[in-house]
């Protein structure tokens, strides 16, 4: 089992920037993808980026991609979320995610991949 302890998020201005940062512990860290997911009230939960094993691989989501960047630290343990020119529409709950043991996908890329979330971490972007 995997836990994952979130940080930052917060309330910004529209064209701003947040780093998120998720810290885990538990299995070896360095063997699995991890991934940020975001859910809007009344919306589903969704990926937003995800980032294989080695860090040398990443994916994003058509709305964030060229404004977010995910990135690892294998040593450490983190994941972190990089996040400039805030829109209103990036306003959620913003997850941390660790793949099930049984995962052997590069990406983690939907939710009924996770076997681990962070508590959430709450992001407003003001218009």
């Amino acid at each position: 089992q995997v836990q994952l302890v979130e940080s930052g998020g917060g309330l910004v201005q529209a064209g701003g920037s947040l780093r998120l940062s998720c810290e885990a512990s538990g299995r070896t860290f360095s063997n699995y993808a991890m991934g940020w997911f975001r859910q809007a009230p009344g919306k589903e939960r969704e990926v937003v980026a995800t980032i294989d094993w080695s860090g040398r691989r990443t994916y994003y989501s058509d709305s964030v991609k060229g404004r977010f960047t995910i990135s690892r630290d294998n040593a450490k343990k983190t994941v972190n979320l990089q996040m400039n020119s805030l829109k209103p529409e990036d306003t959620a709950v913003y997850y941390c995610a660790a793949p099930r043991p049984d995962y052997i996908g590069t990406y983690l890329l939907e939710p009924k991949g996770v076997g681990s979330w962070g508590q959430g971490t709450q992001v407003t972007v003001s218009s």
